[in-house]
C-alpha cells in the first residue's frame, strides 16, 4: 500500500546531525516511487508529434500513459497501439473537454494518485513530469501547470503569435487578480493533479469545448485546492495543435464568463451547477 501523499508539507525545524554524505551519496541515487502516476493524452490528429512526446517522458516517472482519441481522421490510435499505449477511442469527437472527462474516469478506475495530463502535439516538455508530480508528492501544492510564458521575448521568439501572447497575458492577469491566485499561466496543455482534486470536483459538469480547462481551475480554486506552476520551454510549430483566432476569441469570451460565474456564485446572487458538490 503506497503511502499517503502529503497533504502539506512537514515543518522540522529540529534534526539530529548526521554525515553529509547521507545527501551526497545516497544508498539509491533513484528511490522508488511510492504513488502510482499516470499520464493522460487528449488527443486528436497527432499521429506527427505523438512518438516525440512520449520519447521525453524521463524513463520510470509514470506507470501507465493512456491516449484517449477523439475521433481522429489520420494514424493516432494505430501509431500509440504499436507503441503500447493504453488506448481508448471516440467513436464521434465529444470535444476537448470530453476526451478529458473519459480521461480522468479511467484514472479514479485505475487507482492514480497522481495524475498528469499533457497534449500530445510536443509543445509541452515531458521532462519536467518528475518536478512537477514531486511538487505534489511533497505536500506544497494540488494542482501544478506548465508555464510557457517565462518572457515576453521568449515567447515570441519560440513562435508563440502576438495576438494569442496578448490575450493569453491579459485573461491571466485577470484572473489571478479575481481568483486570488499567482499564476504565470492559467491556459497550459501541461497539468498535474493530486487524486483527490479529480475526486472533489465536479468536472462532469463542465464543458466538452476548451472552456474545461478555465472551468476546472477555477473549480479547483473554489473548493479549496492549491494551484502552483513550473516553467516549461515554448514551442511553437507547424505541427502542434493551436486553436485559431476566431476560436481563441469565443475562447476567451467563455473564460471570463466563468470568472463572472465564480463571483455571483461566491456573492450568492446566483448558484451555479460548476460550483456544487459531487453527490
Amino acid at each position: 500500500m503506497p503511502s499517503t501523499l502529503l497533504a502539506e508539507p512537514p515543518l522540522n525545524p529540529v534534526h539530529e546531525i548526521f554525515h553529509v554524505d547521507r545527501v551526497l551519496k545516497p544508498e539509491e541515487i533513484t528511490p522508488p516511487r511510492k504513488h502510482k502516476i499516470i499520464a493522460v493524452l487528449p488527443a486528436y490528429n497527432a499521429e506527427k508529434t505523438l512518438a516525440a512526446t512520449i520519447a521525453d517522458f524521463p524513463v520510470g516517472s509514470v506507470d501507465e500513459i493512456l491516449l484517449v482519441d477523439d475521433g481522429s481522421k489520420d494514424n493516432t490510435v494505430a501509431i500509440a497501439r504499436e507503441m503500447g499505449l493504453t488506448v481508448i477511442v471516440h467513436e464521434k469527437n465529444t470535444g476537448y473537454g470530453g476526451n478529458q472527462k473519459t480521461c480522468y474516469r479511467y484514472c479514479l478506475e485505475r487507482g492514480a494518485d497522481i495524475v498528469v495530463m499533457i497534449h500530445p502535439d510536443y509543445q509541452y516538455d515531458a521532462r519536467v513530469i518528475p518536478h512537477a508530480c514531486g511538487m505534489i508528492e511533497l505536500g506544497i501544492c494540488d494542482v501544478i501547470l506548465g508555464n510557457r510564458v517565462r518572457s515576453r521575448a521568449e515567447a515570441l521568439k519560440c513562435g508563440m503569435p502576438w495576438w494569442k501572447y496578448v490575450s493569453n497575458r491579459g485573461l491571466t492577469a485577470f484572473e489571478n487578480l479575481m481568483l486570488g491566485q499567482n499564476l504565470g499561466e492559467f491556459h497550459s496543455g501541461f497539468r498535474v493533479y493530486r487524486r483527490n482534486v479529480l475526486e472533489t470536483l465536479p468536472f462532469e459538469r463542465n464543458s466538452n469545448d476548451f472552456v474545461f480547462d478555465t472551468e476546472f481551475l477555477v473549480q479547483a480554486v473554489h473548493f479549496g485546492f492549491r494551484l502552483g506552476d513550473i516553467p516549461v520551454p515554448v514551442r511553437y510549430f507547424d505541427e502542434a495543435s493551436q486553436i485559431n483566432f476566431r476560436r481563441s476569441t469565443k475562447y476567451g469570451i467563455q473564460t471570463l464568463t466563468t470568472v463572472n460565474k465564480y463571483w455571483m456564485n461566491k456573492l450568492k446572487l446566483w448558484k451555479s451547477p460548476l460550483f456544487k458538490p459531487k453527490g
